[in-house]
């Protein structure tokens, strides 16, 4: 009996040394560490960005911020003089030789601006579809960053354009932080285009374009005549009528259905008559795609007839079925006499 009580109360007293010992663990001061890289926001970097468990002066200023959406670098030396005022007491900089301090932001994309501009253009200016029209800046176009608190919209405050120059100024409204906004001015040319079809590579007559052989290109819309090509589906499966070359935009014209038959090509040539077909072997004098008129050589007769492509190696004659007809009469007279 007694055996058992004092195994019992030796398992509370080891109980209660671990609990004891896990308080006084949480209670125990946590020593200052050197963190090797921060993210700050607003203007100045306190002692808490760069040192975790700083204690009570973690929100004392020591450093100024790079500037918004940048990065810089500051020594653990440097962090270790600018402390040693506030009685910070055991520093462990862990190795660490420098600390990587960036400043937090939003960032405005050129792209951002870019399409907030020719929003306003096509609107106002009835330039055609935002997406067709081309900006030129008088100056490179570089990320706008603001406050991460900054909230809101980049807004067109005014814009002003000259159609026959094609000259531009906008005065952008944009949010600078929580509870303020600011104006950015731009300034260029702006250009109405089209979109163009045109081939990628030099395409020989006859040949069939595909997807990787035609291009989508952008051309000022005064420049641009006729009936040209505006979308890739509109040329792929065509084949050229003749030598494509890049650069030059693809017209209706340019394009043809692909041959099926080719010149020289030995063809079957088919005479059709009510309830009759007679096919004889011919030869292609030009090529031709699926329902075009053609010439053809009856390598039977030593004529040559017109004929409408019907397919690969096929050619229906055209325009003769009133002699056929005739002239088969007296073959089949002929045939039936013989039995």
């Amino acid at each position: 009996m007694i055996g058992k009580f004092s195994a019992a109360f030796a398992l509370v007293f080891a109980l209660g040394e671990a609990a004891s010992a896990q308080v006084t663990a949480a209670r125990a001061p946590q020593h200052p560490v050197l963190r090797p890289a921060a993210v700050v926001t607003g203007g100045v970097v306190r002692i808490g960005d760069l040192i975790e468990h700083a204690g009570i002066i973690a929100n004392v200023p020591i450093f100024r911020s790079p500037d918004l959406g940048a990065t810089g670098t500051v020594s653990a030396e440097a962090v270790v003089e600018a402390v040693r005022a506030h009685a910070l007491v055991g520093l462990d900089t862990g190795g660490v030789s420098e600390v990587t301090v960036t400043r937090a932001s939003r960032a405005i994309a050129p792209k951002e601006i870019e399409s907030v501009i020719t929003q306003a253009l096509a609107g106002r200016y009835r330039l055609g579809a935002p997406k067709d029209i081309v900006l030129n800046f008088d100056r490179d176009l570089r990320t706008v960053h603001v406050e991460p608190s900054a909230k809101g919209n980049v807004r067109v405050a005014r814009i002003d354009f000259d159609s026959h120059s094609g000259r531009f100024t906008a005065t952008l409204d944009i949010p600078i932080s929580a509870v303020s906004r600011g104006t950015l001015h731009y300034a260029g040319r702006a250009t109405a285009t089209v979109p163009s079809i045109a081939v990628a590579r030099p395409i020989a007559r006859g040949e069939v374009l595909t997807q990787s052989d035609v291009t989508v290109e952008h051309r000022d819309r005064a420049e641009i005549r006729g009936d040209i090509l505006h979308l890739p589906e509109q040329a792929i499966g065509l084949a050229a009528r003749n030598t494509l070359e890049p650069g030059r935009p693809l017209r209706a014209a340019d394009l043809m259905k692909p041959e099926v038959v080719q010149r020289n090509e030995m063809v079957t040539l088919v005479y059709r008559v009510p309830g009759i077909m007679l096919t004889v072997r011919g030869r292609a004098a030009q090529g031709g795609a699926e329902g075009d008129v053609i010439f053809v050589l009856n390598e039977q007769s030593n004529r040559t007839v017109q004929g409408i492509v019907a397919g690969p190696g096929r050619v229906v004659a055209a325009g003769t079925t009133t002699r056929v007809a005739a002239n088969l009469v007296p073959a089949r007279s002929a045939q039936f006499g013989e039995h």
